[in-house]
């Protein structure tokens, strides 16, 4: 849409999408407008960027607690913590799969814990590390009768596995709310990140209109820069994602100079929008919704392919159509394709 901003094009969807449902479904639907998340709260409360919030497992980062840890697995790591409700008389079987799950499935380097038994004392797992088990139930909101599991690693990736774990433990602790759909738009997604080799890149969309416009990009630091970039979440699935739309070729250049791009590497790698750009362009924005996905799960799948027509197998082909297959020369042909071209010309 033309001359739109962020919370324009969040109303049509709203609109669209929970008309939709309604329609189609008989379950129970966020309310209008729907939860807005920032991309920061996301990572640290549910450890993905795509958070089924039917589960009611929060995710409590308890570093502080563990500042003078005696425990080495805890030792200069970022420690993520899950308080499982009423999980104390949960088996040894339990905590065994749980353990495993996590080392051996999602690659996480361990699975700790602790009990919270009366009188707010802490037994079990790893409680004789703990110095101030006060501090750390008041930290996690924990109470009689809940366990707390932790996970320990370097931020980003303590963030990760906590929220895998979260998922299993909403799983297997029955805790998911049924027969529902909670949607919620993450916001505020970061505009650049650092790569493995220490680099600065974009973050998800190169063409997103930063937060601050021009300001923002010359006298803010890169990795605090905020987007104008969205996603709709339902029930743990990316169903919908969007931006404003960066209008500027000034912005544009900018923005790619920032990422180690040169002006002429613009116009060369993306001319068409660069061009166009220069006959004046007007600030636009909007979203694409994933209708497969919306289908899957109005249909109660758990995999796209079940409400794709044509699926494809785990090598890409279409069985059916018998795709990819070799194409002759007489159809290159016809569509003046060469495949036998001299690369130093």
């Amino acid at each position: 849409m033309s001359f739109a901003t962020q919370e324009d094009v969040f109303k049509v969807i709203e609109t669209v999408i929970s008309h939709t449902f309604k329609k189609h479904t008989n379950c129970e639907i966020s309310s209008v407008p729907f939860r807005r998340i920032s991309y920061k709260e996301a990572m640290e409360k549910y450890g993905t960027d795509k958070p089924d919030l039917r589960n009611p497992l929060i995710i409590k980062d308890v570093t502080d607690c563990f500042k003078n840890t005696e425990f080495n697995g805890f030792k200069n790591k970022t420690i993520q913590a899950i308080v499982a409700p009423k999980c104390n008389e949960k088996s040894r079987k339990f905590f065994d799969e749980l353990t495993k799950y996590v080392t051996d499935e999602i690659g996480g380097k361990g699975l700790a814990y602790v009990k919270v038994e009366e009188n707010n004392t802490l037994t079990a797992g790893i409680s004789k590390f703990i110095q101030n088990s006060e501090e750390l139930i008041k930290t996690t909101g924990a109470n009689i009768g809940d366990t707390i599991f932790f996970i320990a690693d370097e931020k980003e990736e303590s963030q990760k596995i906590a929220g895998v774990l979260r998922i299993e433990l909403g799983r297997k602790m029955d805790l998911i709310k049924k027969d529902c759909f909670e949607f919620c738009f993450i916001v505020d997604f970061p505009m650049y990140e650092l790569t493995d080799d220490g680099k600065i890149d974009f973050n998800h969309n190169p063409f997103s209109m930063p937060q601050g416009g021009m300001d923002s990009l010359i006298n803010k630091n890169p990795l605090e820069i905020l987007a104008y970039q969205y996603d709709l979440v339902c029930n743990g699935y990316e169903i919908s994602s969007g931006a404003v739309r960066n209008h500027d070729p000034e912005l544009m250049v900018k923005a790619f100079e920032i990422a180690g791009y040169t002006e002429e590497d613009v116009k060369n790698k993306f001319g068409g929008l660069y061009n166009a750009f220069q006959y004046g362009t007007p600030p636009h924005a909007g979203a694409a919704p994933g209708l497969d996905r919306i289908v899957m799960l109005i249909a109660g799948e758990e995999n796209l392919r079940e409400v794709i027509a044509f699926p494809k197998n785990k090598k890409a082909r279409d069985l059916l159509m018998r795709a990819p297959g070799k194409v002759s020369d007489e159809q290159l042909k016809e569509v003046h394709i060469k495949l036998d071209l001299d690369e130093e010309k």
